[in-house]
């Protein structure tokens, strides 16, 4: 049965009357009417409207007929509740509709033809079914409510389906799986872009890394570097200074995998810098930058005056340096820890300190005071002037000293005991000399000569007179002052050493007087040595050179084995002599060369050979008292003896000889300079030295020499071996003559 139309309960908006708030949305709006009008809103009954939605001042409906809209399809049911009426009572109140800022009424799109409002029925209240808004079919995408669901909250999706959270979590999530089979795929490798010292081991296995580190690196680390400090340049060697490159802890150092995402991320564009464990043993890199800083390290020069004969000239200063020994290995480690190329030098600090005395100061004094004291002579005179003496430019330049001051001045002196050697006797004719104490040797006792002093010129007073006349213009005299002189070695001097009986004596025997000669000569500079507490004595160092220009002459020697002769033969018996007074003393012997081969005049083990300034004896006082050496030469033996103060009785035992060695035959053609030789066998032997206490005898120490002598070769002069005779020609033929140079050789006429 047809339905009665509906009682239109719209009320009509115009566009004027709406605000930008409250126009309608396209999802809230209801079809158009035929002419394109707006259609009715639709009222809820009484007491359905929400209490949020108050329309107080909501305008009447219009009077009048309003024409019907087209009739719309009945929304698909989506609930059990039955479907309400289209629209309310013309009584209700109106809707409050709301729009988008902008949005008008006329901008929705019409509904479809077939659609029709749903109404509800007559006498019910409530809420209107659900109607699908325009262009919403049942499977719609724009899906919205009809006019009779405004104010009805559409249902919304839920947070997680947003794409604002869908789309950060996909991203992460990529990234995630990313990262994961980043660190999965390197996990057994280095990390990629890995460089050490400029080698790129990236993504290498760790066995792979260490071998390019081992190729590449370790050679540049271990290489020999130059140095440089100041001026002066060097060559480190690292190797020899224990410094090289740890690759196993270099590679484990540089394989960990960075799990930092970022660290990761960054290391697909740049580079991974590690630092190359470098080890080393400090001490020995301290003792290089040592050698090193011997040749930096030196203290301020001031600028002063060379005095060169009686010419004088500035010498120009410098200024002092030190080399910063814990910067130059802190240099030196950082150098070879970034794989530096070793031809590039390292550069090592060095501090500078300042000179106190300048160029102009010199200059000054140059001027001023050295140049007039070198132009002339100035001549001492005795009070009386009876006796004068001149003091020569030479003696004043000799004499001359130049001390810096810290105020920056160079102070001129003149040196005493320079101007007393320089001088030599030429100051004696003042006053007498002193002399000396010295010891004397009776038998085999020993006595204090004593000391005797003297008058005459004070060497430290005439040096204060000469500075004052120095700077003035010749001619220049002093006036000698007399006063006592002291002697250098006082009686005092002498008895305080405690030299006072003879402690050892040794005597050697000899028949070749050349030998004799260089022996009495060398006993005679030898003899009266005083050898002080703890000083130490070396034969080579006290006589100098000896050669013909001291009296040596030819004698005989060993040389490579043979027996020769050379200046100065025979000097290794006086050695020998001095070494047995050294032994029965018990010195401290330091150093002595037994003979290559053993020599009968000599006892064996206990013997000594020198070659000057090759082979020395030395030994040292190593008593608290002095020790007094006196010679004693005859034409066929030496004696030495020691004074001073007994402290050990000495006892010499010797082993048997022992490793017997048989000698070789040489025969030598006897061409004028052989010498036959019998041979000797070698052998060694040890020598024990036993120290004992003169007071009781007891045994204090044990001291053994042992020594190997080489057997001496017998060797046997013979005859030179006959020329050779060229062979004879046949019988009856004499010998073809040499073919005179340049001739042709006759030979066989061959057939023609």
């Amino acid at each position: 049965m047809p339905q009665p139309a509906p009682h239109d309960q719209t009320v009509r908006l115009e566009p004027e009357d709406l605000s930008d708030d409250t126009r309608p949305v396209p999802r809230d709006r209801g079809p158009l009417g035929p002419d394109g009008s707006e259609p009715a809103i639709p009222v809820p009954a009484s007491g359905d409207r929400p209490a949020t939605d108050p329309a107080p001042d909501a305008a009447p409906p219009a009077s009048g007929p309003v024409a019907d809209p087209e009739p719309e399809p009945a929304a698909d049911a989506t609930s059990d509740s039955p479907a309400a009426p289209a629209a309310a009572d013309d009584e209700g109140p109106t809707q409050d509709i709301h729009f988008a800022p902008g949005q008008a009424p006329g901008q929705l799109p019409p509904p479809p033809a077939a659609e029709a409002t749903p109404a509800m029925e007559p006498g019910t209240t409530g809420t209107p079914a659900a109607v699908p808004s325009a262009g919403s079919g049942s499977g719609g995408s724009g899906g919205g409510t009809g006019a009779g669901d405004a104010g009805v909250e559409p249902p919304r999706r839920p947070w997680w389906r947003r794409p604002a959270v869908l789309a950060p979590v996909a991203a992460v999530a990529v990234l995630a799986a990313t990262y994961g089979v980043d660190l999965l795929v390197a996990g057994g490798e280095v990390p990629r872009n890995t460089i050490v010292a400029g080698v790129d081991i990236g993504g290498l296995s760790p066995a792979a890394a260490a071998e390019r580190l081992e190729a590449e690196l370790a050679p540049r680390v271990t290489a020999d570097h130059v140095v440089v400090a100041g001026d002066v340049e060097a060559t480190l060697s690292p190797a020899t200074a224990g410094i090289t490159l740890d690759v196993d802890e270099t590679v484990e150092a540089a394989g960990d995998q960075p799990l930092n995402p970022w660290t990761r991320l960054t290391s697909l564009f740049g580079d991974r810098q590690v630092d190359p464990v470098i080890t080393g043993e400090d001490t020995a890199l301290a003792a290089q930058i040592d050698v090193i800083a011997e040749q930096v390290d030196r203290a301020p020069l001031d600028a002063t005056i060379a005095v060169e004969g009686t010419s004088a000239r500035v010498v120009e200063p410098e200024e002092g340096r030190t080399l910063d020994r814990e910067g130059a290995a802190a240099a030196v480690t950082a150098a070879l820890a970034s794989g530096g190329d070793p031809a590039t030098p390292i550069e090592l600090p060095v501090e500078f300190t300042d000179v106190s005395v300048t160029t102009e100061e010199a200059e000054r004094v140059l001027a001023e005071t050295v140049t007039p004291a070198l132009a002339a002579p100035v001549t001492v005179t005795s009070e009386d002037g009876a006796r004068s003496v001149e003091i020569p430019e030479s003696a004043i330049a000799a004499s001359l000293v130049f001390t810096p001051q810290e105020d920056g001045v160079l102070a001129v002196a003149v040196d005493p005991a320079a101007l007393q050697e320089a001088l030599g006797e030429g100051l004696s004719e003042f006053g007498t000399p002193a002399e000396d104490a010295r010891f004397e040797v009776s038998g085999t006792s020993v006595s204090v000569v004593p000391s005797v002093d003297g008058t005459g010129v004070d060497p430290a007073v005439l040096a204060g007179q000469l500075l004052e006349v120095l700077a003035q213009p010749e001619p220049r005299t002093v006036t000698a002052q007399l006063g006592p002189v002291e002697a250098e070695f006082s009686t005092a001097d002498a008895e305080a050493l405690g030299i006072r009986e003879q402690i050892s004596t040794f005597t050697t025997n000899f028949s070749s007087a050349a030998s004799g000669t260089n022996i009495r000569v060398v006993a005679q500079e030898v003899d009266g040595a005083l050898v002080r507490p703890g000083e130490s004595f070396s034969l080579n160092g006290y006589t100098g050179p000896r050669g013909t220009a001291q009296g040596y002459v030819e004698a005989g020697v060993i040389n490579n084995g043979a027996f020769t002769t050379a200046v100065g033969g025979g000097v290794s018996q006086f050695a020998t002599t001095m070494f047995n007074a050294v032994f029965f003393a018990g010195l401290e012997d330091v150093y002595h060369k037994p003979h290559s081969f053993y020599i009968s005049r000599y006892p064996a083990g206990r013997e000594a050979t020198v070659y000057y300034d090759s082979i020395d004896l030395k030994w040292r006082n190593d008593s608290d008292t002095g020790v007094f050496v006196d010679t004693q030469w005859t034409p066929s033996s030496l004696t030495v003896s020691f004074y001073g103060t007994k402290h050990y009785d000495i006892e010499s035992i010797s082993s048997n000889r022992y490793n017997l060695r048989q000698p070789v035959v040489q025969e030598k053609p006897d061409d004028g300079s052989c010498r036959p030789q019998g041979g000797s066998t070698g052998f060694d032997i040890t020598v024990t030295r036993v120290f004992r206490d003169p007071a009781s005898g007891a045994e204090v120490r044990r001291e053994d020499f042992q020594t190997r002598y080489a057997a001496e070769p017998v060797i046997r002069c013979v005859p030179p071996a006959p020329e050779p005779v060229p062979p004879a020609g046949p019988e009856g033929t004499a010998p073809a003559p040499a073919p005179a140079p340049g001739a042709r050789r006759p030979g066989r006429r061959g057939p023609g």
